[in-house]
């Protein structure tokens, strides 16, 4: 949104496909590693065949990289059969190198033997994986396919399919661990869910101003010139007069907030402000597209 432009160099189409299949190996490594040296030698199975993979551990003492594969392989065939071709290469790599990695570290000594630990540092490890996986526009298979496939055939939405599937494995968690640690994995499930929000969307530091004024020219005028920002004229009109009152958008970064505010304050002390958290901006001016 600054209104000076610069000239940004295409990525050649070949390095950005090596480079998104390298972020998928990335995050697959990520989440295995958070597995083995958080979630498994701390009993937490927080959903997914991650999960599934250390219950089957501790009742059979059966490889968890055997469960995964065991699981993962027939689900893609099966998203393949009943779903189409939509998951492409990037999530059979993402299928079958996560469970190579889980048994490549296997031998790693775990980092902490605390429950809450483990869910907490195990939840942001996968989160961070899974969120860099997601980035590159990759999937790691699992119980996600299963509840596209529920979802598909019983109209039940994925995030109540998603819900139940995990429910499920942490109900069993409960009941072949203990409650607490059922309850460490629900822990776990948060936190994983909210670093792929962090890794997905951002810290969230651009701010979003939406400005009302009677005097919309002076204010637009202000901060292109003096905060260098674009600025958006939205049509709006008021609710109790029925008039037409222009609306200004505009984007800014969390250090440029107070400049605006002070501007606008200057220009019309009447004025309207509303300032938001903008969770992800792209275009001029902000992170690249």
């Amino acid at each position: 949104m600054k209104t000076t432009r610069r000239n940004h160099r295409r990525i050649p189409p070949q390095l950005e496909v090596a480079f998104e299949y390298g972020l998928v190996l990335l995050g697959s490594a990520i989440v295995a590693i958070a597995f083995n040296l958080f979630l498994l030698p701390n009993r937490i199975a927080s959903g997914g065949v991650s999960g599934i993979s250390t219950i089957v551990y501790d009742v059979f003492a059966l490889e968890p990289a055997i469960t995964q594969w065991a699981f993962n392989i027939p689900l893609f065939i099966a998203g393949l059969i009943f779903l189409g071709m939509q998951f492409g290469v990037k999530t059979a790599v993402g299928t079958v190198f996560l469970p190579f990695v889980v048994l490549m570290t296997r031998g790693m000594e775990p980092i902490t033997l605390d429950p809450l630990l483990g869910a907490l540092f195990g939840g942001i490890g996968v989160g961070l994986g899974l969120g860099i996986v997601f980035r590159a526009r990759g999937s790691t298979g699992g119980t996600d396919l299963a509840a596209q496939i529920i979802t598909k055939y019983t109209g039940m939405s994925l995030g109540s399919t998603v819900f139940l599937i995990d429910g499920l494995i942490v109900t069993t968690s409960a009941i072949v661990f203990s409650i607490e640690l059922a309850l460490y994995a629900l822990i776990a499930l948060y936190v994983t869910g909210k670093t792929i929000d962090l890794v997905q969307m951002g810290l969230g530091y651009q701010k979003i101003a939406l400005i009302i004024s009677n005097k919309e020219d002076e204010v637009r005028k202000g901060i292109l010139e003096q905060v260098d920002r674009g600025v958006t004229k939205l049509p709006g009109y008021g609710g109790y007069t029925d008039q037409e009152r222009p609306v200004l958008m505009c984007v800014v970064n969390q250090t440029e907030v107070t400049k605006l505010k002070q501007i606008v304050q200057s220009l019309d002390p009447t004025a309207f402000v509303i300032v938001s958290n903008a969770t992800e901006v792209l275009g001029e001016g902000f992170k690249k597209k």
